[in-house]
């Protein structure tokens, strides 16, 4: 009979763990020199962790254990099971520290600890698959099962050599998006007076330039600085992704992605939500092309063809709120972008986080702990280079959840800051899970949760009770404004949401080749989007390096799913809190009963198969549009009477639209 061997097991703090051959070093949190200090000399060296050397005449205590066979005893696999959470907590936790010292400070030490650090848990998520295979699961209850799946998926590069190549590439391009700059075209090589960050100067440049040609300046000088460099690297990324992929059984990097989703029919349901909404999307689309024709001028905007894609007030054209101004149906009715209200009123960072803390707080959720406000990165520093884009990160242990953040005072901001504090919401609310079972019920889940916030933070009554509206009562001409700006941001969202994973999925089937990975990323964005490149682009060129979870390799589909679900969310929680006006209008700040629906379904964490969590919270297991579409109705009818006789679509598509 197989047995279980094991020393060493205690509450410890932080112990470094490795199983059978690798050890983590018993330390304290902020240590890392240390750490690094002992293990020098075995860390820099592939040769002695690719040939698995002992490292534990290193450390003061060490976790040690190992299946000595099959085994099918359940008790023996629980005791197993045990030993994995405790250990996975550690690795978890160091690998996270060293992700957050490298994104809030962008060195070569940073980079190349972040490096080694994951190496070492890489080498562990290899060596508890190896235990795991092991294990027989016939006898075992529905959790101790899905334990073992999720210890058992994802891919295994198993040679040293090749996961420290996959690791740098991945840094290299990171840093390169990270630290890229848009410069004059006559900068010195060398120099960088003049030259713009995309956080906040870029970016800000996009939002509120009405300059076609300054607008242009920026959209290419934004993909030539960074995605050429990007794209040199990115085939070895595929390539060895790939390799990963297939030593895990697997056909393609692509399975591994949509694995989370636990739904064999994943990608053809995503197909179908897109063709459900699709119409909406079209409506909008014909709508703020003939607005910027009238802005720009047709020989710069043809109503019969895709839009240039730098003129939608945002870098990736994603979301189209900055242009609002353009847009506005009745103008001079008044507005729910509360900026200048917000700088008006002295509206600090720190004010803003705490606004976000407090209405998680009002739903009798939890409040952010003590060091999420001492050890957060709110603001961007002035004295470093860092990571700018938006992350909520969790600890593992310690009730330890933080955000990085280069936040600037404005609505769009304030929103985000409601985003990412969902993330760290449920990382408090399902922290009670086994480690391995922390997580959200699917990806596009734990993305949703602060949107869905969102959607009450945005309502007049909200904004009115925090100060920045004078009135929550709004007349029909307000109200078809108001649906107006929330559709420029989520409307608007929906097929780059669904692009961008399309492309990616077929990159790593090795549909696309890397010669065609610019060519086929724009036909995607004029097929879903109707946009086109305001100049010529050729395979020279990355553009997809441009957009950060690229060479972040953050999976996007999470985020048209939760675009939808935040909506049927929305509305759960509107029933929850007795809401009895337009689900466009319902706001569930302090309502305990709403709070209560939440909670029920943020604790479940991985626990269970996403449709169980989504019954939970809205009564039914399945993903669908209807909550969406009753959102935006009576914009939808408003939208249908003004393009009415209108050009709708492009391409094949393309035609006048009749009510």
């Amino acid at each position: 009979m197989a047995s279980l061997r094991w020393t060493g097991y205690g509450v410890l703090a932080t112990v470094l763990l490795i199983t059978n051959v690798t050890c983590y070093l018993q330390l304290k949190l902020d240590n890392l020199d240390q750490f690094v200090e002992k293990t020098k000399g075995v860390l820099g060296h592939m040769a002695c962790l690719d040939s698995n050397a002992e490292l534990c005449p290193l450390c003061t205590n060490c976790v040690q254990y190992a299946l000595d066979d099959v085994v099918d005893d359940p008790e023996i696999i629980e005791e197993w099971l045990d030993v994995l959470n405790f250990t996975m907590a550690e690795v978890s936790h160091y690998a996270a520290l060293a992700s957050w010292n490298y994104v809030t400070n962008i060195t070569k030490y940073n980079t190349e600890f972040l490096s080694n650090v994951s190496m070492l848990s890489g080498n562990y998520g290899l060596e508890m698959k190896d235990e795991a295979r092991k294990i027989v699961q016939d006898n075992l209850d529905f959790r101790s099962r899905r334990m073992l799946k999720f210890a058992l998926r994802g891919g295994e590069l198993r040679d040293g050599h090749k996961r420290r190549l996959l690791q740098v590439t991945t840094n290299k391009m990171q840093t390169i998006y990270s630290v890229g700059k848009v410069c004059p075209p006559d900068q010195p090589a060398g120099s960088t007076e003049g030259c713009l960050a995309l956080e906040p100067d870029v970016v800000n440049i996009m939002a509120n330039t009405r300059d076609y040609d300054e607008l242009l300046r920026v959209w290419v000088g934004w993909r030539d600085a960074v995605g050429p460099k990007i794209g040199k690297l990115y085939p070895t990324y595929v390539e060895l992704k790939t390799e990963a992929a297939k030593i895990g059984g697997y056909e393609s990097h692509t399975d591994i992605l949509l694995e989370k989703y636990e739904d064999p029919t994943f990608e053809q349901e995503v197909d179908d939500l897109w063709q459900q909404v699709k119409p909406m999307y079209l409506q909008l689309h014909s709508y703020v092309r003939r607005k910027l024709a009238a802005q720009y001028g047709d020989d710069k905007v043809d109503v019969r063809a895709p839009i240039p894609a730098h003129l939608l007030g945002n870098m990736w054209a994603q979301q189209w709120n900055n242009i609002y101004d353009i847009v506005e149906p009745f103008p001079n009715q008044g507005t729910i972008d509360v900026t200048d209200k917000m700088k008006e009123e002295g509206w600090t960072i720190t004010k803003m986080f705490q606004v976000a803390n407090n209405f998680f707080k009002s739903l009798g959720l939890e409040e952010m702990p003590p060091t999420f406000w001492s050890k957060s990165m709110l603001e961007k520093p002035t004295d470093r280079e860092v990571v700018c884009h938006g992350s909520a990160h969790d600890f593992s242990e310690y009730n330890d959840v933080r955000i990085k953040m280069c936040t600037e005072v404005n609505m769009e901001d304030l929103n985000t800051v409601h985003h990412e504090m969902g993330h760290c919401e449920y990382y408090l609310q399902y922290n009670k899970q086994p480690v391995i079972l922390r997580g959200g019920a699917n990806p596009g889940f734990h993305e949703a949760v602060g949107d869905t916030i969102a959607l009450s933070v945005v309502t007049p009554d909200y904004l009115h009770q925090i100060g920045l509206l004078d009135s929550n009562k709004i007349d029909k001409s307000q109200e078809i404004n108001y649906l107006m700006e929330v559709a420029l941001n989520k409307i608007a969202f929906l097929p780059f949401g669904l692009l961008i994973d399309k492309w990616r999925w077929q990159v790593f089937r090795g549909d696309i080749t890397p010669q065609q990975y610019n060519e086929k990323w724009w036909e995607l964005r004029e097929e879903y989007q109707g946009l086109s490149p305001p100049v010529e682009r050729t395979s020279s060129d990355f553009d997809p390096g441009a957009k950060y979870h690229i060479p972040s390799g953050t999976p996007y589909i999470r985020y048209f799913v939760s675009f939808l679900v935040q909506f049927q969310f929305h509305e759960a929680l509107c029933k929850a809190a007795n809401n009895e006006g337009p689900l466009h209008l319902c706001n569930v700040y302090n309502s305990k009963e709403a709070g209560a629906k939440l909670k029920s379904m943020l604790e479940m964490g991985m626990s269970r198969p996403w449709p169980d969590a989504m019954e939970t919270m809205t009564g039914a297991p399945n993903m669908d549009t209807s909550a969406i579409k009753e959102y935006f109705r009576p914009l939808m009818e408003w939208l249908e009477e003004e393009n009415d006789g209108e050009l709708i679509g492009w391409g094949k598509e393309l035609r006048i639209f009749h009510q």
